[in-house]
């Protein structure tokens, strides 16, 4: 998979995507990514890439004609039709729904942010998509560019060393994930659950998925509002409930 990323700080993204399972990506030829900077798209002695807004107010607002320049360069290195991406707190939420369906393309060009904001016009005639990771502020647009190209290296066959994780992790089934163990047996006076030591794997199977049913419950209803779940995991649901008002 090719994805180019359009920002003012290149060496931030290279930096980052060195290490862990992005990197092994890389290496093992699954992915690769490049940079382009709007600074060098730029015609006087300052390359300057920002002015103050139209109206007034506080800050700087990326000009156009860099930023434009940038995208074109970027996208020429890129498979025709590759869809183009704005980090944004405006933009839709991520969801790892949307990563899977990213994943499945050949290529994608990304554009961070910085300052204020983009000239909307640039968003107009270069951009297909806006994205958000939150709704907080950050300084520019190569943090979510980064957790985006995490979570897409994460779904390409080959990236994990078990590919069982990709399927078992929190949200490929709209869940959050289920407690992990691991050894000792007992710390600070708390032990593994028993099933998890019985070596019965359909019964562990039927706990951890109650588990991620009970917890998407507690943390994040919202999730489970959206979903339409069949009689097993409404019924194991429902026995977690029980569990937990039991225990308090």
């Amino acid at each position: 998979m090719l994805i180019e990323v359009v920002t003012l700080f290149p060496a931030m993204i290279r930096e980052a995507l060195q290490h862990g399972i992005v990197g092994r990506a890389q290496q093992r030829g699954l992915l690769t990514v490049g940079t382009e900077d709007p600074r060098a798209h730029t015609s006087d002695v300052h390359r300057t890439v920002d002015d103050r807004p139209y109206g007034g107010g506080p800050g700087m607002v990326m000009k156009p004609e860099p930023l434009a320049a940038a995208i074109a360069a970027a996208a020429a290195r890129l498979p025709a039709g590759a869809l183009r991406i704005a980090l944004s707190a405006q933009g839709e939420p991520l969801g790892q729904g949307r990563v899977r369906e990213l994943t499945g393309m050949s290529g994608l060009l990304l554009v961070a942010g910085r300052y204020e904001g983009i000239d909307e016009r640039v968003l107009e005639a270069e951009v297909d998509l806006e994205l958000s990771i939150g709704d907080y502020v950050l300084s520019g647009g190569e943090l979510p560019a980064l957790v985006l190209i995490d979570a897409i290296a994460r779904l390409l066959p080959g990236a994990l060393g078990d590919e069982r994780s990709a399927v078992q992790e929190s949200f490929s089934e709209g869940l959050l994930d289920w407690p992990h163990y691991t050894r000792p047996e007992e710390y600070a006076g708390r032990r593994v659950p028993a099933v998890l030591l019985s070596g019965d794997h359909a019964a562990i199977e039927r706990w951890r998925l109650k588990q991620a049913l009970g917890r998407t419950w507690l943390r994040r209803p919202a999730l489970l509002a959206g979903m339409n779940l069949d009689a097993q995991r409404a019924a194991l649901l429902q026995e977690f409930l029980r569990e937990q008002e039991s225990e308090t």
